[in-house]
């Protein structure tokens, strides 16, 4: 694929951010354009792989046919690119702008070289895609009389709308927050993820014959609020409608459960003034701030606000860098962030060989903001919070200690807390980034549904990859609240699984593609 020789020719060159300085004082996208040319370059340096590894399970989880479109890209056919690109994925303008590209880290040129730009090639090709006017509502010619009710628009429940509402199906999706999107929407800051690009993908949608319903909360009443949103939402005093799953699976002719992991996990529970005033979760932090942001370029005073405060972001990780970047943007006075790990190596160590993820040091985009204003790295490595310190009610300080990771405590944990390295950092916001448990349960338990622990003692709705049936009758899960907490792009995946298989469920067969699907009769 590409030029024959160009991996030998052409070193790796990534589409830049902005200046760091710059964009640290705005919510304007941190990307930059590439120019044509050197996105034909850097397609050129795709090897003609024996097996290209990009696309396989160590890759990419929607199987996207990275090679077709980089050398489609190096010929200068866009076009054709964008519909190779289309075939596999149905968001690449999220994927090209929020996942961490594990097919990169899978690149059989990286053995031995720089991996292929591919991030950056897919979201070229969508961007220009949208550009040229090639990106426009294909609604089905036909339709079916069948009804398909999605709980929740992140990118699984909009990945399973597009693909059964192009199968011909009635497909009505319900979203308790004000706007459709989910994590795209309100858990990832603008700077990475701009709305309008969220909203744009929505509204093609929408012209293809999707139904979006906001502001419904399936569940019980007394169970509200039940997450950032619905809290949001109600202090607001914004209208918020109350659905019973039951209901929808009487109307429907089939369901599916798409809610997300908005579960969190908080290590912190067993500390000492946890309950001061000032600790929040992170996605309590990034929902508020970008709905601030989108409703009132954060002038209505509902943003929980870092401005002139010490911050400590407890966590690493997307999310932790989201809220680093976010308080930065704020006017924070200072910004620390707890890793618990060790730091990790600059190349890959012997346990982790290609084509496996590479667990190394990395530099995302707030981290380097924070270094341009301040001349350090905000990250401080294996640090563990023993306690919350508070005045008045408030978090003033967070008690920590340094781990040695090489020592494990006999019969304990698997690093020794080293003695003397007690430290008391101040602290007037705690954001805690320290991931999710799974999905709220309630709408599980009011149908009936089984759950599974897969890993980590998540507890999720039980549904096996490849059907996504639960155990009652026309119900499927899929995305986060079916796997845990996941990227954006095996959202997409279970999305498109999940749909095929309700297609499949409903008709007798389907003519839908999806990775990993495995159902008797299937025509893909």
């Amino acid at each position: 694929m590409g030029k024959p020789t160009g991996f030998k020719e052409f070193d790796r060159q990534a589409v830049p951010y902005r200046s760091p300085v710059e964009r640290a004082n705005d919510y304007l996208e941190i990307y930059t354009p590439a120019p044509d040319e050197q996105l034909k370059t850097q397609g050129a340096r795709c090897m003609d792989c024996g097996v290209p590894f990009c696309q396989s399970n160590s890759g990419c989880p929607v199987d996207n046919l990275i090679p077709e479109w980089n050398d489609l890209v190096y010929q200068g056919r866009w076009k054709d690119a964008l519909d190779r690109l289309h075939k596999t994925n149905n968001f690449p303008e999220f994927t090209g702008r929020a996942c961490p590209a594990p097919c990169e880290g899978a690149c059989v040129l990286g053995i031995t070289n720089p991996p292929v730009t591919i991030k950056n090639i897919e979201n070229a090709i969508i961007d220009k895609g949208f550009e040229e006017g090639w990106v426009v509502p294909q609604p089905p010619e036909v339709r079916t009389d069948r009804r398909v009710a999605i709980v929740g628009s992140g990118p699984a429940g909009l990945a399973a709308a597009a693909q059964l509402n192009r199968a011909g199906h009635r497909v009505t999706v319900y979203e308790r927050a004000d706007r459709i999107g989910g994590l795209c929407m309100y858990g990832i800051p603008n700077m990475k993820l701009d709305k309008h690009v969220v909203e744009r993908r929505v509204n093609l949608l929408r012209g293809e014959g999707v139904t979006f319903v906001t502001g419904v909360h399936v569940g019980k009443q007394e169970d509200f609020p039940a997450g950032h949103m619905t809290q949001i939402m109600q202090e607001r005093g914004l209208k918020m409608k109350f659905v019973d799953p039951q209901h929808l699976v009487d109307e429907y002719d089939a369901v599916l459960l798409a809610t997300g992991a908005t579960k969190s996990f908080d290590p912190t529970a067993r500390c000492t003034g946890r309950d001061l005033g000032g600790i929040h979760l992170a996605m309590d932090f990034l929902t508020r701030n970008t709905k601030s942001l989108l409703d009132s370029g954060l002038e209505d005073g509902h943003a929980l606000s870092a401005k002139g405060l010490n911050v400590i972001v407890i966590g690493g990780g997307d999310t932790g860098a989201d809220c680093i970047g976010t308080s930065l943007r704020h006017g924070a006075k200072s910004i620390v962030n707890f890793e618990v790990m060790a730091k990790p190596p600059a190349e890959r160590a012997a346990n982790n060989p290609w084509p496996e993820w590479p667990r190394v040091f990395r530099v995302d985009y707030s981290h380097a903001e924070v270094e341009a204003k301040t001349g350090h790295d905000p990250r401080s490595y294996e640090v563990l919070t023993k306690e919350f310190v508070g005045k008045d009610g408030r978090v003033t300080g967070v008690k920590t200690v340094r781990l040695d990771w090489t020592r494990p405590t006999p019969g304990g944990a698997p690093f020794t807390e080293l003695e003397g390295s007690e430290t008391v950092w101040p602290a007037d916001l705690v954001l805690l980034a320290t991931g999710f448990v799974g999905p709220e349960l309630e709408v599980g338990e009011m149908l009936g549904l089984e759950t599974a622990e897969p890993r980590r003692g998540w507890t999720t709705f039980k549904a096996e990859h490849g059907h996504f049936a639960t155990n009652v009758e026309g119900v499927f899960a899929a995305g986060d609240c079916r796997r845990g907490q996941s990227l954006v792009v095996w959202a997409i995946n279970e999305g498109r699984g999940a749909a095929a298989a309700i297609d499949h469920y409903l008709m007798g067969y389907t003519e839908l593609a999806a990775p990993g699907l495995n159902l008797p009769q299937q025509v893909v």
